[in-house]
């Protein structure tokens, strides 16, 4: 077989084996190549630049003894795939579900996540987004210190572990979406600057050093992260990649990173026949992300909406500190539901300035909003989750709301398991200096930051979920709500109705009651422990999430913390 490596500024590359070591030859372009006979699936090397090394390769597609280990050749051509029939998911219409793979099980593995597909499937989503699988430092980690990142985590079990996954996953009839981070690598293992700029030689966040993005060799650099995305879509079967803090990537040149991706992966969609979908996380509020390429903007099918989340945070749980400041009235909660963007050009006090620009004309399809996700979980300094009653009222709104709706594992049922923060560092350096990091890293967001060690053992174990609360009363009706109100979305086409200017809102401020008009339908939730009776058109009582809401032909009672969702006998 061949072997192949990008190192411009090398004067020397050597194929080491695990039987000898043999000169590459520089091609054009800084491509250096040899040719090795013996070698083949399952061989394992590493490159040798300029005499120091021995370094695992930037295109590893497989590290079984982890990120400071040697490289393992890998032919994806010998899995064998059961997906034939599967003709990919749409984004329309669809709901999320996220999960990180070593804490949905007790197993933490590919294998385990597999047997609660069922779940899933029962609940009634259509992806499956997993957060990063790259090899990372130890044995846990959220997956955001990834490097090697065409390899996959052996402890969930390899890249046969994850095709298993994806392809059973098919089969139940459910998409594929993976959290890829391409703004920066994690500070342990990250072997690429002996090769070649890849980096910028600057602090392109609060999490490490710039990608090289339009710099000098940047071309080279583009296409290793446009190459990674395409393997993962084709490769693996992958449906969607969400795209971590594109708002993290340092791009000067005309057409942006993400733009020339959205063209790549649209062509590779030709190809092989079935919808391929990227969701950027990004804090912009810039309608341009979810511009399609031929009407200007850079290409991505969604963005994760913050905005919404943090309005519906505010209004189930009462918290005003930080970034939520601006988010704690009734009518910022309208806004959210009917424009998506909250800071659409207006003043963010968090940051101190304007923010944003409306999303005019965005179909609610392109906005990924969550009541919950790993960010707004984990970014806690305890991971402490919302209560039950908070997760009903915020899952009425959010599952009757016409954008892409988003649950984090977990969420369905109320699980009383943390999602803090957790690595495993191998570094003293690293590991010893984790916790203050995570504190600065929170300055200015309103915490008194007391947070489990991250890199505690007891922290990751205490994440996973456990299962045995489905057999509790309270959590089982919960689940059943969450059931009954996806069930109801897809029952009803006015739910999944993405045109944002036919949603219509009432609410009172001072009563901290709102009331979501969908066509034909209202959605009716009291935020406040009094009750409240809401006049509303001729109809009747589809839905509600306490047995002690009533209603008559033209009018319904809420109890406190209740929601109801009501049909009116013609269109409001």
């Amino acid at each position: 077989m061949i072997f192949e490596v990008w190192a411009p500024r090398a004067t020397s590359i050597e194929l080491s084996l695990p039987d000898s070591r043999r000169p590459l030859r520089r091609r054009d372009n800084g491509w250096w190549s040899v040719e090795a006979p013996e070698a083949g699936h399952g061989t394992d090397y590493r490159y040798f630049v300029d005499g120091e090394g021995p370094y695992p390769d930037p295109r590893s597609r497989r590290q079984p003894e982890g990120i400071f280990g040697p490289s393992r050749v890998y032919d994806h051509a010998r899995f064998t795939w059961s997906d034939h029939e599967w003709k990919g998911r749409d984004l329309r219409g669809s709901i999320i579900y996220e999960l990180h793979v070593g804490a949905f099980t007790a197993e933490g593995t590919f294998t385990a996540a597999l047997d609660r597909l069922d779940h899933l499937v029962e609940l009634g989503v259509d992806f499956v987004e997993l957060m990063p699988v790259a090899p990372v430092p130890g044995g846990r980690n959220w997956g955001y210190d990834g490097v090697d990142l065409y390899a996959v985590n052996e402890t969930y079990g390899g890249p046969d572990g994850l095709k298993e996954l994806v392809d059973g996953c098919h089969r139940a009839g459910l998409g594929v979406i993976l959290d890829v981070v391409y703004n920066h690598l994690g500070p342990s293992g990250n072997f690429l600057h002996p090769f070649g700029p890849y980096f910028a030689g600057y602090a392109g966040s609060f999490w490490g050093e710039a990608v090289n993005l339009d710099g000098p060799d940047s071309d080279e650099v583009r296409r290793y992260f446009i190459d990674n995305a395409v393997q993962w879509l084709r490769d693996y079967h992958i449906d969607g990649l969400r795209l971590d803090a594109v708002h993290a990537l340092h791009d000067r040149r005309a057409v942006h990173l993400l733009a020339e991706l959205a063209a790549e992966v649209d062509a590779l969609a030709c190809s092989v026949g079935r919808p391929l979908t990227l969701i950027a996380e990004s804090d912009l509020n810039d309608p341009r992300m979810i511009t399609p390429l031929e009407a200007g903007g850079l290409g991505m099918t969604a963005q994760w909406n913050d905005d919404v989340h943090h309005a519906l945070h505010t209004a189930v749980s009462g918290e005003r500190h930080g970034y939520y400041a601006d988010f704690a009235s009734m009518e910022a909660l309208a806004k959210a539901l009917t424009h998506g963007f909250v800071h659409d050009g207006g003043y963010s006090s968090f940051r101190g300035r304007s923010h944003g620009a409306p999303a005019r004309g965005v179909p609610g399809y392109r906005l990924v909003c969550c009541l919950q996700n790993h960010d707004q979980v984990g970014n806690r300094p305890a991971g402490d989750r919302l209560p039950l009653t908070a997760l009903k009222l915020g899952a009425g709104l959010l599952l009757t709301s016409p954008f892409t709706p988003m649950l984090f594992m977990g969420e369905e049922w109320g699980a009383r398991t943390p999602f803090p923060f957790f690595t495993d560092h191998v570094e003293p350096a690293l590991r010893e200096g984790e916790a203050e990091r995570r504190a600065r890293e929170f300055e200015g967001f309103g915490y008194d930051w007391i947070a489990p060690d991250p890199s505690a053992e007891d922290t990751f174990l205490r994440a996973k979920l456990e299962w045995s609360e489905l057999k509790d009363e309270e959590h089982w009706s919960l689940l059943c709500w969450y059931r009954d109100l996806i069930a109801l979305r897809k029952a009803m086409p006015e739910l999944t109705d993405p045109r944002l200017d036919r949603v219509r809102v009432e609410f009172d401020e001072a009563s901290r009651w709102l009331m979501v008009h969908r066509s034909s339908l209202s959605v009716m939730v009291n935020f406040c422990p009094d009750s409240v009776t809401l006049t509303v058109p001729l109809g009747g009582l589809l839905l509600a999430s306490d047995e002690g809401v009533t209603a008559g032909r033209d009018w319904v009672r809420l109890p406190g913390q209740t929601l109801a969702i009501y049909r009116s006998e013609i269109n409001s």
